[in-house]
């Protein structure tokens, strides 16, 4: 069946249920628009390929040793599905290893140098299907950090939620287009917030970088940046994990995940996030500006004033250091938990909870 036009259909079902087992997810769809984006980012080999992947990096050699084929070609086809942004590239004292990577985040970000409106248009049909899978989990990819502005100096802010320190103690920082606001752009929707948002460090920073999809700032443009993100209200998303791999600055109009996270009744409970706003209804003149800074409609005027809606506060602190009157501050909620050590235990964690072996 091999060759024919079913026995291609079928590699690409399997690649859909290979990338499904990932702790990522990449859920079917009664519209087969998962398959389309699929077809339209892999040919059948590279696909075949990608399913004798494991989720951690290996060498050319140990992936032609199970399909049988010849280390130098494979060496080859690996190296051509990194550059495609199809497989992830780790570097160990120059020699390439290569890993299979989730669909979202990962595969999809990736193709931010050759978005076209085709791919647009199908993750716009796709992403009601993700959303309903992310809000089956208790963890997510991502937390929010609050911006520094919000944090009030005799606040306790642990270490991890200080992203201007985390962000100058980087070695390797690369910021890239934000793939979110582009697809929208590409879609005519969306909205005038700068593009080049999306930070990634050390060996994320380099795969990004030898993409030529990202180019290297040193720590005053990165803090330049994040200062030019504050001032466009945009939430700090960075990946869900003590230790720090990338911060997207997202935007409530097109950012995939937090469009979702809007979408729910209570996204407060659906990501990490250790703050909360609070408002002192008697100090607030009702101007109205936390109103237009707020990204997740957690804010309802009431009366003369204006109420958090806690169920919807995400903490990221946007609407505290524009309130003309001081009338809103953070506190740190009761009950926020510690995000996960690594990105290991990250998806160790969304694995168990899918109810998924990546290793299998």
């Amino acid at each position: 069946m091999e060759g024919t036009a079913e026995g291609t259909a079928e590699i690409y079902k399997r690649l859909r249920e290979f990338l499904d087992h990932l702790p990522g997810g990449y859920p079917s769809t009664p519209t087969g628009v998962e398959l389309r984006i699929l077809k339209k980012l892999f040919d059948p080999g590279e696909a075949e390929v990608f399913m004798h992947l494991k989720p951690f990096p290996e060498p050319p050699t140990a992936v032609a040793e199970r399909m049988g084929r010849d280390p130098l070609e494979m060496a080859g086809i690996l190296e051509k599905m990194a550059s495609k942004g199809l497989v992830y590239r780790l570097r160990r004292e120059e020699e390439a290893y290569y890993m299979a990577i989730h669909f979202v985040v990962g595969i999809y970000e990736f193709q931010v140098g050759n978005l076209d409106r085709e791919l647009a248009e199908m993750m716009e049909q796709y992403l009601p299907y993700l959303r309903r899978l992310w809000e089956g989990l208790r963890t997510s990819q991502f937390r929010v950090v609050p911006i520094q502005e919000a944090i009030d100096d005799a606040q306790k802010v642990a270490t991890y939620d200080r992203i201007r320190e985390l962000v100058a103690g980087q070695e390797l920082i690369a910021v890239a287009p934000c793939i979110c606001r582009r697809e929208k752009r590409i879609l005519g929707e969306g909205c005038d917030r700068p593009e080049e948002t999306c930070f990634v460090f050390g060996a994320s920073a380099r795969y990004y970088l030898e993409n030529g999809i990202a180019r290297q700032v040193g720590v005053v443009e990165a803090l330049r940046i994040l200062d030019e993100a504050e001032e466009n209200a945009l939430v700090l998303f960075p990946n869900n994990a003590v230790q720090l791999l990338n911060v997207c600055c997202c935007c409530g109009c097109c950012c995939g995940v937090l469009r979702s996270l809007k979408a729910m009744e209570k996204p407060a409970e659906k990501v990490l996030a250790r703050y909360r706003a609070r408002v002192d209804r008697e100090s607030c003149t009702h101007c109205g500006t936390c109103l237009e800074r707020c990204q997740m409609e957690a804010i309802a005027e009431r009366g003369e004033g204006i109420e958090i809606l806690q169920d919807r506060c995400i903490g990221c602190g946007l609407c505290v250091p524009t309130c003309p009157q001081g009338a809103i501050r953070l506190e740190v909620k009761e009950d926020a938990g510690e995000p996960p050590a690594h990105v290991v235990e990250t998806f160790t964690r969304i694995a168990a909870e899918r109810g998924v072996n990546p290793f299998r």
